[in-house]
């Protein structure tokens, strides 16, 4: 969320660095609903001052021996008018948060302006894509020829954009999963973090997924509010969970309404997960395979701190998810996403593409993004600062790694001639020592 101060000295500016984002922001709904609650807001004062007033009178007029019926009845009306104008302000103060958390955030400065994602801005390369003397199979045709990708059974189970992994494809992926938690428990100094799949709306709303991307999500109806130990319902007698579309939400969330000492900062959490997402508005787009699925698992990462390191947090960030990739010795390279292609929350991301043989284009595998005090300020996570005085802080995020887009890249850079996969050398250790998975392992 913008700091509202911001939008009330300085729209037309807040306006126009919107704009380029692709996002238009309503000046004149929101300065009319501003003046609706400045005026609202003085009467409401003005009536309280005057019943504060009158009942001193009743006071006064009693200790002397005087009928005080009129003034009581003044008392009456004025607490009538208060009610109704108190109600006024509710609705328009409403009004006004739901707008303000329609309002995507502001870029930094230093995010490079354009259109669409073709204008995203390549940092830097790392490794060399394999050359095949073959011809390259895509990862669904490597695994179910290995017999360990199974996707009619997972339709039969649940429809399309889900899959079932057998086998070695399973350890593997369970490997891969073990491999990048320890890395950033070990080496980057993570705290590993256990956390629910299903979270309220509040969580949602505060790193930014709610109110506007609802559709995304996959709510969950059950239990009555009190077996859920809950204070909201959906009043049909049924509380509303969402399943989590990251681990960012739950791991974020830790600090919401909470002042954290300063000399806590910063605080660095990794969680393994799954991950749902109902991929609306995406049809169409990667139907084949492991990319684009509605149910998959991710390492995130998570960072909370002092605002100002939090661009030097975005650059280690970053170096964190890329050392998985050098590791595993899979090409890649960091882009720098334009102002229309960053997502809601975000201030400025770094979006991180794995080569992939198949496709012959570089993928997604990675967002890290640093949000600076949008997600604190909807959660008003805040911290104590230099001073003692309670600030905002600043939240990050990104995928280290997105575990089913890594298991791809392994399935296509690592394939052979004969159909059998190499298992990268980092991982054998987490395989019982296996090197290789062949047609045989799915009989």
């Amino acid at each position: 969320m913008l700091d509202i101060q911001q939008l009330r000295t300085d729209p037309e500016n807040i306006a126009s660095r919107l704009a380029k984002r692709g996002y238009t922001f309503p000046v004149a709904q929101f300065q009319w609903l501003e003046a609706q609650r400045k005026s609202i807001q003085t009467q409401t004062q003005e009536l309280q001052a005057r019943r504060n007033a009158t009942s001193k009178q009743i006071g006064i007029a009693k200790q002397k021996g005087e009928d005080a019926a009129a003034i009581m009845a003044e008392i009456a009306h004025l607490g009538g008018e208060l009610k109704q104008a108190e109600s006024q302000l509710e609705r328009i103060q409403a009004e006004l948060q739901q707008l303000l958390l329609t309002i995507p955030n502001l870029t930094h400065s230093s995010v490079p302006e354009g259109k669409s994602e073709t204008d995203n801005l390549e940092i830097r390369r790392w490794g060399t894509p394999r050359s095949f003397d073959f011809a390259i199979k895509d990862h669904v045709s490597i695994g179910e020829e290995l017999g360990l990708l199974d996707f009619e059974t997972a339709a039969k189970l649940s429809g399309t954009r889900f899959n079932v992994m057998k086998g070695g494809i399973a350890h593997l992926h369970r490997a891969l999963t073990q491999f990048m938690l320890d890395t950033h428990t070990q080496e980057h100094g993570y705290t590993e973090i256990y956390v629910p799949y299903l979270v309220n709306a509040d969580c949602l709303q505060g790193t930014g997924q709610l109110p506007k991307f609802e559709e995304d999500l996959f709510a969950v109806h059950a239990g009555t509010s009190e077996h859920m130990g809950a204070t909201t319902s959906t009043g049909h007698g049924l509380f509303k969970l969402y399943l989590i579309p990251t681990a960012e939400v739950p791991l974020t969330n830790m600090v919401r309404d909470e002042i954290i000492p300063l000399e806590q900062l910063p605080l660095k959490f990794v969680a393994h997960t799954p991950c749902f997402r109902s991929e609306a508005g995406s049809y169409g787009k990667d139907t084949r395979g492991l990319i684009r699925q509605h149910q998959f698992e991710k390492v995130e990462l998570v960072h909370i701190v002092h605002p100002q390191t939090s661009y030097e947090t975005l650059e280690q960030l970053v170096s964190h998810a890329e050392k998985i990739l050098q590791k595993l010795e899979l090409p890649y390279r960091v882009m720098t996403l334009c102002t229309s292609d960053i997502g809601f929350s975000a201030a400025k991301t770094y979006d991180i593409e794995v080569w992939l043989p198949a496709q012959k284009a570089y993928r997604e595998i990675s967002s890290c993004s640093n949000c600076e005090a949008f997600q604190a300020r909807r959660m008003q996570a805040r911290f104590r600062n230099e001073k003692g005085k309670p600030e905002l802080l600043h939240t990050l995020n990104g995928s280290g790694l997105a575990i089913g887009r890594t298991l791809v890249a392994i399935l296509e850079n690592y394939q052979n001639r004969d159909g059998s996969l190499t298992i990268p050398s980092v991982l054998q250790s987490y395989m019982s020592g296996l090197d290789r998975l062949t047609i045989e392992d799915g009989k």
